[in-house]
């Protein structure tokens, strides 16, 4: 129970902190609704969907409503389409994503997520048929969003997996150049992806989970950070780092109890089982919702000066220490994002040369998700990105954690230049690349053994 002192706080979280319910994700089950007659398949997908999400952004509205609470976005995952619709063609995989968007447009939530394949350690000729179906898939709905799982600890990285999605990633941008390439925005590369992240671009239902889930995404970067801000004011250079990770992780257990709150009271009155709570420091563009703000209130110059890696460890870590301790069902990607473009204190930093992408990849080692959100040249070269997203890869693999690439190659654009997505999504100068050249390596294909401390039974 929360003492009185600690309701007034979360009250003031509310009023001036931007805490809100970040996302509530009803996550499906599609495999009852195989059929390789794609008229039976999309009349039992249609049916499904509209008896479970009919009530789904009414219901969000009135809990939010109840406590003063507001449920920013009402999402839908479903199981990997990859594996249901395994014996698709790519039109028929095309023909799927847009029945997906108009279900999540009837139902009337911000984004599906699912849209996606599991090939990590080798790739089904449907899997392949969707990885190609994106350039049209992606940009011509609006609400679908892709995750491509291409390494793990367990299996290793598939490099051929991982050179198809670089000339993808190029060819979602093209397909979307009248606006900055927003296509790739919506599709995520990722290594060890987990089977329960409520949160976009990545959200998919994984195989092992229920037939229907309810869950929930918190985000208060901005009460983080005011939190620390109180504590210097009080105390200022005294205030130590030890007393600055316990302050974060009383403030992600307050931030965890408020997302269960919600997301089991969705749960009950949908009557549907509540899957998990994901406490990702999760930002926005709007100024004191940012996660970059969090690394100068601790002591830092911005986002990218030496230290900046420790900052993100000790953030990243105290949050799921709160979170874990709130909450006994935690789960999807908790921890703390670094997305360039949504955040605009990493925008900036990263405009004003303070932040490199060496940098961030460095950072990647030790936060919640990887290169998330980063606007590159247009001209980027297939092999470059494929080779980015092998390095990410390499750095889940072997720490045994979650990485992702979510890049954005600008078609006409160069470095400097800049990208606006609109929304959520922000607005970021285009970040250079390091220059040279990957393609023999790229090229090789096969893949990368999985490391000798995967081996565990």
């Amino acid at each position: 129970m929360l003492t009185e002192r600690e309701v007034i706080s979360t009250l003031d979280m509310l009023r001036s902190e931007h805490l809100d319910v970040r996302t509530v994700t009803l996550g499906l089950n599609l495999f009852d609704c195989i059929s390789d007659d794609f008229g039976t398949f999309s009349f039992k997908v249609r049916s499904k969907i509209s008896k479970y999400a009919r009530n789904l952004v009414s219901t969000c509205d009135e809990v939010g409503d109840r406590y003063g609470i507001p449920v920013v976005n009402k999402l839908i995952t479903v199981s990997p389409i990859g594996t249901v619709c395994s014996g698709f063609t790519i039109d028929k995989l095309i023909k799927t994503c847009r029945l997906l968007d108009e279900c999540a447009d009837d139902a009337g939530v911000d984004f599906l997520g699912g849209f996606g394949a599991l090939v990590e350690k080798g790739m089904t000729p449907g899997e392949k048929n969707l990885i190609d179906s994106l350039p049209e898939a992606l940009s011509t709905t609006k609400h679908v969003c892709s995750s491509i799982n291409v390494a793990s600890t367990k299996a290793g990285i598939n490099m051929d997996a991982v050179k198809l999605m670089g000339h993808k990633i190029l060819d979602v941008a093209a397909a979307t150049k009248e606006h900055d390439g927003i296509g790739c925005a919506k599709l995520v590369v990722f290594c060890n992806i987990p089977q329960d992240v409520p949160f976009m671009a990545g959200g998919y239902l994984g195989v092992g989970e229920a037939d229907a889930v309810i869950s929930v995404g918190v985000s208060g970067p901005g009460v983080v950070k005011k939190a620390i801000d109180r504590a210097v004011r009080r105390k200022g250079s005294k205030l130590s780092i030890s007393e600055i990770a316990e302050l974060i992780k009383n403030t992600a257990y307050k931030v965890t109890r408020v997302g269960q709150l919600i997301g089991s009271e969705v749960a009950d009155r949908m009557q549907i089982p509540f899957g998990v709570a994901d406490l990702s420091l999760a930002p926005t563009p709007e100024v004191g919702d940012s996660v970059g703000e969090i690394f100068q209130s601790v002591g830092l110059s911005s986002i990218g000066a030496p230290g900046s890696t420790a900052v993100l460890a000790m953030l990243n870590d105290a949050v799921k220490k709160g979170g874990v301790f709130a909450s006994s069902q935690v789960g999807g990607l908790s921890g703390a994002f670094i997305p360039v473009s949504e955040d605009a204190a990493i925008a900036a930093a990263a405009t004003e040369g303070k932040l490199t992408l060496e940098k961030l990849e460095a950072m990647t080692s030790v936060c919640s998700v990887g290169l998330d959100m980063i606007a590159i040249p247009g001209d980027t070269p297939a092999d470059i990105i494929s080779a980015i997203i092998a390095d990410e890869s390499a750095i889940g693999m072997v720490n045994s954690k979650t990485t992702a690439v979510r890049l954005i190659p600008v078609p006409g654009k160069g470095p400097g230049e800049r990208a606006e997505f609109g929304g959520l999504l922000g607005g970021a100068d285009i970040m250079p690349v390091q220059q040279g050249s990957a393609a023999i390596f790229i090229n090789r294909g096969g893949r990368i053994p999985a490391p000798i401390h995967s081996f565990k039974n």
